[in-house]
């Protein structure tokens, strides 16, 4: 990986099988799973940020409206992964909504105030949250200047690159990425069309610099993701 890749590659760390309240025993008896079917929103803008949220199963889009009432899909996340975290450093009121993707969403709820609680005693996960904080908001960055300033076939390449960096699996020169994406969410997450995500995938498909299926995602060589 390059430089600029690094800075978007986050450690193999399974948030979700520390933090879940289940796993903690002075939390175990307050807590239980709040499930979602598909299109249930989770929290709505200008809700108060008084939770944080674990992924148990299922995928959680985080999205926002424009002043004209368009939608905008910030992040696809899915079961692991944590969302609602800026209330940790000061947000009181949710900038942006998180909706359920899939009839199974299941999702486990922590109180912020727990939260600080269990950070402020193990300096460990204190990092860990921190640099997760961090890593979010550049990426966040890197998205708004890669829609500004470079062209389709360019926020493609470059999503699909730090995709790869982030969930894939290597296995010599390739690296595999378990497909939880269709096109249109692929198309939301850069700014881009459904029928301009799939016209530069079946062009590096044909091209032999990855591969793909329902199911997964496999990029031959990341030098040749260019």
């Amino acid at each position: 990986m390059n430089n600029q890749s690094n800075i978007w590659y986050f450690e193999d760390i399974d948030l979700y099988n520390i933090l879940c309240p289940h796993k903690v025993p002075s939390m175990q008896e307050k807590h239980s799973f709040h499930k979602y079917k598909k299109d249930a929103f989770i929290y709505f803008e200008d809700e108060q940020s008084d939770h944080i949220y674990l992924i148990a199963e299922g995928r959680v889009k985080i999205g926002s409206y424009t002043e004209d009432g368009r939608e905008v899909t910030k992040a696809i996340l899915s079961a692991g992964e944590i969302f609602g975290e800026l209330g940790l450093i000061g947000q009181e009121k949710r900038t942006d909504f998180a909706q359920a993707m899939d009839d199974t969403t299941s999702i486990c709820p922590m109180d912020i105030d727990d939260m600080k609680e269990l950070m402020a005693h193990n300096k460990a996960l204190n990092l860990k949250i921190y640099k997760l904080l961090g890593l979010r908001i550049k990426k966040m960055e890197r998205k708004i200047e890669s829609l500004v300033f470079k062209d389709s076939r360019t926020r493609i390449v470059e999503f699909l690159r730090d995709w790869a960096n982030e969930k894939g699996k290597k296995v010599g020169f390739e690296t595999m990425m378990k497909n939880y994406l269709t096109h249109k969410d692929i198309a939301s997450l850069t700014g881009t069309s459904r029928q301009t995500v799939t016209t530069i995938l079946n062009e590096l498909k044909e091209k032999n610099i990855i591969n793909f299926d329902r199911r997964r995602i496999l990029v031959r060589d990341m030098e040749l993701l260019v």
